[in-house]
């Protein structure tokens, strides 16, 4: 060990699903555990909502951005990820399902066959409910006011029944606070917390505002910040926010690390030397846990490969993403009174996601490849935006308005009373109200395979095409949810250039039986590097179905147990995890 590196028992470069999960459970058993994330720590209040600050809000150290969002694009796709203390959870939409027990399959990847999980539900179930109960989950309480209202869910819930498939909707498990435990839920109210989060900061239950995907400013999330980071923190673990991590290496019997400290980096600014000159920090530890998101995991395995002699040659294959696809819900009609009139959805109310419609695979007895189709709320200025699109409309509005007021100025109309004027100001606003985003996800063909290019940058070759008759079939529901509500589909334009958006990337680093099948085991350790794990969505071998946060938070969990019983100082200090908070019973 060298005496003037600062050493550790576990290094983790990430505090997503993967990194946090791993840091509380080490953290818990004693072991010195630091966490390197590149992202800012995000309190109560610090999400940008202002253009001016939202313009900022992206990751581009290079150009003096430091913000939440980091955008990729590809040839056959796009993806969607976070930089900041907490990974995705701060930006998803809060949706925790576990795999379906069927989906876990096992191909003969010699023979036409594309994933073979060498774990199993059963394998999994005992962590799943681990940090199910460490997140806290709550559906959505459709059955207390005044959530029963809310436009969306009885929408979607409506869709299903008119299409056959009542018993395929669901109100899935979100990590959300509704309702402090043993309390009916309320919106705004004080959470009660355990122990005191990591920010210091009071929570508050939902407030039903849609702005879930952009950060939640009240806290109401159960974001990892708030569960199993602040469990590390108060358990010992170190959490070091803005640093990036550029190398790492195996010397002298430890894995050693070095990263680049942006703390006293000005952000909005481009720095006046490129990042790759700035001072960097080295440190080392017995374990290294690589659980920095798909792209970041696999693009550092890749970046540092030589490092590595003997890394499988599946590394950067298996990819896919999840079977992402958006659509649009327009103008839908509700003629159920004997007249056509706009079906309000209201999609700025409650939770981005509320319901679900699983449509089975064939594994589960169902046709094809299974997916999920969900509703997907937004925050309310998408609406004043979206009415305020038509320039032409609101001139011709605003002229209406203009001349009763100039009339009442020249004296040539005795009534002052401009307040319907006004309101017609707004038009009938019943183009936003009746629209609607589905999301839905699935397994599609994880074919996909990531590279360096010649400039040393990410790159993903993976194409619609080869899952082509899953997006039909997905599409076709989405049509089919748009005839039940009487209204219109609208396709993501980009579908139609064959490019899809994912919020969800896996693969790249699989799990496998062997270095041929995979780049690591079933247990997250880099196959002929024992100590070097990656914990994050990198290491699934395909798709997971639903939305992968919570299975990938259980395979950490079960790769931590690795960890643990592979370390060289164990003391056992296992805390229960928190209770699990209110849930209403299934509809």
């Amino acid at each position: 060990m060298n005496p003037r590196r600062e050493h550790f028992d576990a290094i983790i470069v990430g505090s997503g699903f993967g990194g946090s999960v791993m840091a509380w459970r080490l953290a818990e058993t004693g072991l010195r555990v630091c966490v390197l994330e590149r992202g800012k720590a995000y309190p109560p209040g610090s999400f940008p909502r202002s253009p001016y600050a939202m313009r900022r809000n992206f990751w581009d150290p290079n150009q003096g951005l430091h913000g939440l969002f980091h955008l990729w694009s590809f040839r056959g796709l796009g993806g969607v990820v976070a930089s900041g203390l907490g990974g995705g959870s701060l930006i998803y939409a809060n949706v925790l399902l576990r795999k379906e027990e069927k989906t876990f399959v096992r191909e003969n990847l010699q023979d036409g066959g594309y994933e073979y999980w060498p774990v199993t539900r059963e394998d999994l179930d005992p962590h799943y409910d681990t940090v199910e109960a460490l997140i806290g989950t709550q559906r959505y309480p459709f059955e207390h006011e005044p959530y029963r209202h809310t436009a969306k869910t009885l929408a979607m819930k409506l869709a299903a029944e008119r299409m056959g498939r009542q018993d395929d909707w669901q109100l899935p498990p979100l990590a959300v606070t509704f309702a402090n435990p043993g309390q009916a839920p309320i919106p705004g109210e004080p959470i009660q917390e355990r122990y005191p989060n990591l920010h210091g900061r009071t929570r508050l239950t939902c407030r039903l505002c849609g702005e879930c995907d952009l950060g939640c400013n009240y806290g109401s999330k159960n974001t990892l910040d708030y569960t199993a980071l602040s469990e590390a923190k108060r358990l010992g673990a170190e959490l070091r926010v803005r640093c990036e991590v550029k190398r790492f290496w195996f010397e002298d019997g430890e894995h050693v690390v070095e990263y680049v400290d942006y703390s006293e980096v000005r952000e909005g600014e481009r720095p006046e030397i490129p990042t790759s000159m700035l001072p960097r920090t080295v440190i080392s530890a017995d374990k290294l846990i690589l659980a920095a998101g798909t792209f970041g995991s696999a693009y550092l395995l890749l970046k540092n490969r030589d490092a590595f002699p003997g890394l499988s040659e599946q590394l950067g294959t298996r990819f896919c993403g999840n079977g992402d696809l958006l659509g649009f819900l327009f103008k839908c009609m509700d003629a159920s009174k004997g007249k056509r009139e706009p079906r309000i959805l209201d999609g700025g109310h409650g939770p981005v996601i509320t319901s679900a419609l699983h449509i089975r695979d064939a594994t589960e007895g169902g046709t094809g490849r299974g997916y999920y189709v969900e509703d997907a709320g937004y925050p309310e200025f998408i609406n004043w935006l979206y009415e305020g699109s038509d320039q032409f409309a609101l001139l011709r509005r605003f002229a209406r308005l203009g001349r009763k007021i100039i009339k009442g100025w020249l004296g040539l109309s005795q009534d002052t009373d401009t307040s319907a004027e006004i309101a017609q100001l707004l038009g009938d606003c019943v183009g936003s109200a009746s629209s609607l985003p589905l999301l839905a996800m699935g397994r599609d063909i994880p074919n996909g395979r990531m590279t360096l290019n010649r400039d040393g940058m990410l790159d993903v070759d993976w194409r619609l095409s080869s899952s082509s008759s899953y997006f039909q079939r997905v599409r076709q529901t989405m049509a089919e949810i748009a005839d039940a509500l009487e209204g219109k589909m609208i396709q993501n334009p980009l579908s139609y250039l064959s490019r899809v958006i994912t919020v969800h990337p896996l693969g790249g680093c699989p799990m496998g039986r062997t270095a041929s099948e995979g780049v690591v085991d079933s247990h997250g350790e880099v196959f002929n590097h024992p100590g070097l794990y990656v914990a994050d969505g990198a290491v699934m071998p395909g798709p997971t179905g639903p939305n992968p946060s919570l299975t990938i938070a259980a395979l950490a969990d079960r790769f931590a147990e690795h960890v643990i019983e592979h370390s060289r100082r164990i003391t056992p200090s296992r805390i229960p995890a928190p209770e699990a908070t209110w849930s209403p019973p299934p509809m």
